[in-house]
C-alpha cells in the first residue's frame, strides 16, 4: 500500500484529508509541523506528503528544502497546500521540490486528482514485478 504523511497545524485539516486518501488506500501518517515531519521521513519516507504552507516551528518550505537534501527525500510525491493564489509561493514550492500545489480548501475531488497519478503508478509498477 501507499503511504501518505499529512504535514499541517490544523487537526481539522488532517483529519478529512487522511479520511479521503484512506478511501483510494493510501497508509496515512500525521504531523503538526515540518519538524515532526521531518523525524517522521528520517524514520520511514512515505510515498507521498500534502504538506502546509505556514505551520510553527517549522513552516513547509523550510520542511520541503531539508526534505529534498535528505538521502531518499528526492522520492516522496509533495503535494503544496496553499491558502491563497499567491504565484510567488507556488514558483517558490516548485523551486524548492514540490512535485504539484492545491489551494485551500479543497474537496474529496480535488484532492483524489493531486494523488490519482500516485496511485496509478504504483498499481503499474506492482503489476510490473
Amino acid at each position: 500500500m501507499k503511504s501518505c504523511l499529512i504535514v499541517d497545524d490544523s487537526s481539522v485539516v488532517r483529519k478529512v484529508a487522511g479520511r479521503i486518501l484512506e478511501d483510494i488506500d493510501f497508509i496515512v501518517g500525521e504531523a503538526e509541523d515540518g519538524q515532526e515531519a521531518f523525524d517522521k521521513c528520517r524514520q520511514e519516507m512515505p510515498d507521498a506528503i500534502l504538506l502546509d504552507w505556514q505551520m510553527p516551528i517549522m513552516g513547509g518550505l523550510e520542511f520541503l528544502k531539508l526534505l529534498r537534501g535528505y538521502v531518499g527525500g528526492n522520492v516522496p510525491h509533495v503535494v503544496f497546500c496553499v491558502t491563497e493564489n499567491d504565484v510567488g509561493q507556488i514558483a517558490l514550492a516548485l523551486k524548492a521540490g514540490a512535485s504539484d500545489y492545491m489551494m485551500k480548501p479543497f474537496d474529496r475531488e480535488i484532492l483524489e486528482g493531486k494523488f490519482a497519478d500516485l496511485a496509478d503508478h504504483r498499481l503499474i509498477e506492482a503489476v510490473a514485478s
